[in-house]
C-alpha cells in the first residue's frame, strides 16, 4: 500500500500535483469562508473568530490560511511560480462570491506574502532544503499575509498576534506531514521546479 504511494506520487505525478492545486484554491476559499461563518463573533460587524492561545483570538479562516501558505510551496515546488499565482487568483475570485469585500484584501495579501515567500523559497529549495524551505517562506509569508489582510479587511491589526500564532501552528503541522512524506518517499519530492 504505502509503495503504491510512492509509484503514485513519483510515476503518476501529475494526478498529485494537480491535486495540490485544487487543495490550494479550496483552502483560500475556505479561509474566507471561515472567517464569515465559523467561531463566535465578538462585535456584529466583526469578523467570526477562534481562540488560537490562551486569551488571544484570530479571524477562523486563520486555520486554513496556514495551510494554504504551505499548499502554494508545494504548488510553486511541483509546477512553477506561474501556476501558484494563477491558483491562488482563482482561489480570491471564488472567494469573492461568499466575501466580497474580503476577496480583495485576501489576494492583495496573498500576493504580497507571494513575493515575500519567493525571496526566502526559491535560494533555498535550490540547494534542495525542501522542508526547511517551506517552514522558513511559510513563515514568511504568514506574517506578511497577516499585516496585509487585517489592514486590508478590517483596518485594524487588533488581531495580529492572533493570525501569526494561528497560521503558524497550521504551517508546522503542515509542514511535519512534508517532512514525514520527504523521510518516507524521498524521490516524491525530489524534483521540484524552481524560477518559473
Amino acid at each position: 500500500m504505502l509503495y503504491d504511494l510512492e509509484v503514485l506520487i513519483h510515476y503518476g505525478g501529475n494526478a498529485v500535483r494537480w491535486l495540490a492545486v485544487i487543495a490550494y484554491i479550496g483552502s483560500i476559499f475556505m479561509a474566507n469562508w471561515f472567517i464569515g461563518h465559523v467561531g463566535q463573533q465578538l462585535s456584529p460587524d466583526g469578523p467570526h473568530v477562534i481562540q488560537v492561545w490562551p486569551g488571544i483570538y484570530a479571524p477562523s479562516g486563520v486555520l486554513w490560511v496556514g495551510f494554504a501558505l504551505v499548499m502554494r510551496d508545494l504548488v510553486q515546488f511541483f509546477l512553477g511560480r506561474r501556476i501558484a499565482v494563477l491558483a491562488m487568483l482563482i482561489g480570491a475570485a471564488l472567494s469573492y462570491f461568499v466575501a466580497p469585500s474580503l476577496a480583495l484584501a485576501s489576494a492583495t495579501a496573498f500576493l504580497l506574502s507571494e513575493s515575500a515567500d519567493l525571496l526566502v523559497y526559491t535560494p533555498m529549495i535550490r540547494r534542495g532544503w525542501v522542508v526547511p524551505a517551506v517552514f522558513c517562506s511559510s513563515t514568511v509569508g504568514l506574517v506578511v499575509d497577516s499585516i496585509v489582510f487585517l489592514f486590508l479587511a478590517f483596518g485594524s491589526l487588533e488581531f495580529i498576534e492572533g493570525q501569526i500564532i494561528g497560521k503558524f501552528w497550521m504551517t508546522c503541522v503542515a509542514a511535519a506531514v512534508i517532512w514525514f512524506l520527504r523521510r518516507r518517499y524521498p524521490q516524491a519530492l525530489s524534483q521540484p521546479v524552481v524560477a518559473q
